[in-house]
C-alpha cells in the first residue's frame, strides 16, 4: 500500500500488534485510529523500522520486559513529522527523525504507518543516509560504543572479540574498534560469513563451532590474551571467552540469547576478569552521556568510518517473514522492514 492509498483511508492506520506470546506467527497487522500526540510527544509518517532481537524476544516474553497484552511493538525507526504536541517546537514539522531507544515498547511501538514517541527519543536522522540506512544506526552503534568506547575505554592495539560478529550490534563493533585503532576478533558459530566479516573490516575472524577459540585467540594475541570481549549470547560459551580473556579484561554480557544461565568462567580466576551486565540503555544516564555518544556517532557516519551494513529489506505487509528470516539467524547485518 502507497501512501496516498493510507491517506485515503483518512483517521486510520495499520499497526503490528499481538493478544498472545509467541514466534512471528503472533504478529497482526490491524487497522487503528491514528493517534494524537500528547505533551512531549511527536508524530511521526514512518519510513523505514529497524529489528532488533529485542522485538523477536519481547514477543516470546524472554525479553527484559514483559509485554502488556495486547501490545504495540518496535524500537527503532525514520520518519518524517506530521504533528507535536504541546510544549513541542513546531519548526520540526516535516523533519526526519530517528528514535533511540528509551522508551517501553509497552508505552510506545513504532511498528506501524504511523508512530508517537517521546521527544527525547528522538534525533536528527543521518543526513547522508538514507531512511532504511537511518533505521540500522542508533541500536546497533550506540551498543557498541558504549561497551567499546565509553565503558571499556579501548585504545589502539586492544585485542577485541566480537561474538555474534555478523549481528548489526557485531558489525558496529567491527567498524568502532577500527576507527579506534584496535584489532577485531569476530567470532561466528560456522565460515560461511568469514569472508564478508572480512570484507566488513574483521582483522581475523573465527568459526567457533568449527576451531579452538581460546587456542585461535592465543595464536593471534602471541599468547595476551583480548582485553575486552562483546558478547550477546552469554551461556556455557562463556568459558571459553573466559579462557581467552587477558589478564584484567571485560567481558561485556549484552544479552541471554543462549537462554542458559550464566556462570563466571573458571578460567577467570586469578586473571582479574571482569564479567560485567550492559545495556545501551546505560547511556541514558544523564543528557550529557547521550549527547557525547550521538556526537561520536554523527561524526563517524558523515566522513565514512561508519556505515550501516543492510542485510534485507522486508515491505511492512511481509512483517512475519521479516521476524522469521531473523529467527533463522543466516543474514549479516541490519533487517530493516519498509513502508
Amino acid at each position: 500500500m502507497d501512501h496516498q492509498q493510507s491517506q485515503a483511508r483518512g483517521h486510520l492506520m495499520r499497526a503490528v500488534c499481538f493478544h498472545a506470546l509467541g514466534g512471528p506467527e503472533v504478529l497482526q497487522i490491524e487497522e487503528k485510529a491514528v493517534p494524537e500526540p500528547g505533551p512531549g510527544e511527536i508524530r511521526l509518517q514512518i519510513e523505514a523500522v529497524g529489528l532488533n532481537h529485542s522485538e523477536g524476544a519481547y514477543v516470546r516474553g524472554t525479553y527484559v520486559e514483559q509485554p502488556r497484552l495486547p501490545s504495540k511493538l518496535g524500537y527503532e525507526a525514520v520518519g518524517i513529522v506530521n504533528s507535536v504536541g504541546e510544549g513541542v517546537d513546531s519548526s520540526l514539522m516535516g523533519k526526519r527523525l530517528s528514535s533511540i531507544p528509551g522508551f517501553s515498547m509497552n508505552d510506545y511501538g513504532v511498528l506501524s504507518e504511523q508512530a508517537i514517541l517521546p521527544i527525547h527519543a528522538l534525533t536528527e536522522a543521518p543526513a547522508n543516509l538514507t531512511p532504511t540506512q537511518g533505521a540500522a544506526v542508533w541500536t546497533s552503534y550506540l551498543t557498541a560504543y558504549g561497551a567499546l568506547v565509553r565503558f571499556g575505554e579501548v585504545r589502539p592495539n586492544d585485542f577485541v572479540i566480537i561474538r555474534a560478529a555478523s549481528s548489526s550490534v557485531g558489525v558496529a563493533a567491527i567498524q568502532t574498534a577500527k576507527a579506534e585503532g584496535a584489532v577485531s576478533i569476530a567470532a561466528t558459530r560456522t565460515s560461511v560469513k568469514r569472508d564478508e566479516l572480512l570484507r566488513l573490516g574483521a582483522d581475523y575472524v573465527i568459526a567457533s563451532d568449527e576451531e579452538d577459540l581460546p587456542a585461535r585467540v592465543k595464536e593471534i594475541t602471541a599468547g595476551k590474551g583480548a582485553r575486552l570481549i562483546l558478547d550477546p549470547v552469554g551461556g556455557p560459551d562463556l568459558e571459553k571467552l573466559g579462557e581467552a580473556a587477558a589478564h584484567d579484561a571485560t567481558i561485556f554480557l549484552f544479552g541471554s540469547l543462549s537462554e542458559q544461565p550464566n556462570a563466571y568462567p573458571a578460567a577467570g580466576w586469578g586473571k582479574g576478569l571482569s564479567v560485567r551486565a550492559y545495556t545501551m540503555m546505560e547511556l541514558w544516564a544523564t543528557p550529557e552521556r547521550m549527547e557525547k555518544a550521538k556526537s561520536f556517532i554523527y561524526e563517524r557516519l558523515k566522513d565514512g568510518r561508519f556505515s550501516p551494513k543492510i542485510a534485507r529489506e522486508f515491505r511492512f505487509e511481509n512483517v512475519r517473514q521479516a521476524f522469521e528470516f531473523q529467527a533463522r539467524a543466516q543474514h549479516v547485518g541490519k533487517i530493516v522492514i519498509t513502508f
